[in-house]
C-alpha cells in the first residue's frame, strides 16, 4: 500500500510541477553577423533567450514577406531551465528594405527590427 500511495504522489507531482513552474518572457536579440553595410551579403539573425515554457516561434521578415530559407538552431537549455533558441537567414540589405523578427511566446506575438550600424 506504501508503494501504491508513494507512486500516485510521485505521479501528482509530475503533472503539478511543469504548472507551477515561472513562466518567463523571452529576450530578444536582432543583429547581422558583420556590420550592416547596403548592398553586401549579411546573416540576419534573431536569438531569443531566457524564456520558459519552451512554447515559441520565431519569424524572420523582409518588407513584410516571410524570408525563406531560414535556418533554426535546435531548442536548447541552460541550469535554470530557461530555453533559447536563434534563428538565421543569408540577406543582402538594400536601403529602404525593413528586416524584421517576430516572437511568439504563450500566445504573445512581438516584433523586433533589425538596424544597420551605419
Amino acid at each position: 500500500m506504501k508503494v501504491f500511495v508513494c507512486a500516485v504522489l510521485l505521479g501528482l507531482f509530475c503533472l503539478l510541477l511543469p504548472a507551477m513552474a515561472k513562466t518567463s518572457a523571452p529576450k530578444v536579440q536582432v543583429y547581422s553577423r558583420t556590420p550592416g553595410e547596403m548592398g553586401k551579403p549579411n546573416i540576419f539573425i534573431c536569438h531569443v533567450s531566457g524564456f520558459h515554457p519552451p512554447e515559441i516561434s520565431i519569424d524572420l521578415f523582409k518588407n513584410g514577406n516571410q524570408m525563406p530559407r531560414a535556418s533554426q538552431t535546435d531548442l536548447a537549455f541552460g541550469e535554470t531551465w530557461h530555453y533559447h533558441l536563434t534563428k538565421h537567414v543569408s540577406f543582402t540589405p538594400s536601403k529602404g528594405d525593413l528586416y524584421a523578427c517576430k516572437v511568439t511566446h504563450m500566445g504573445k506575438t512581438q516584433t523586433y527590427y533589425w538596424e544597420p550600424d551605419m
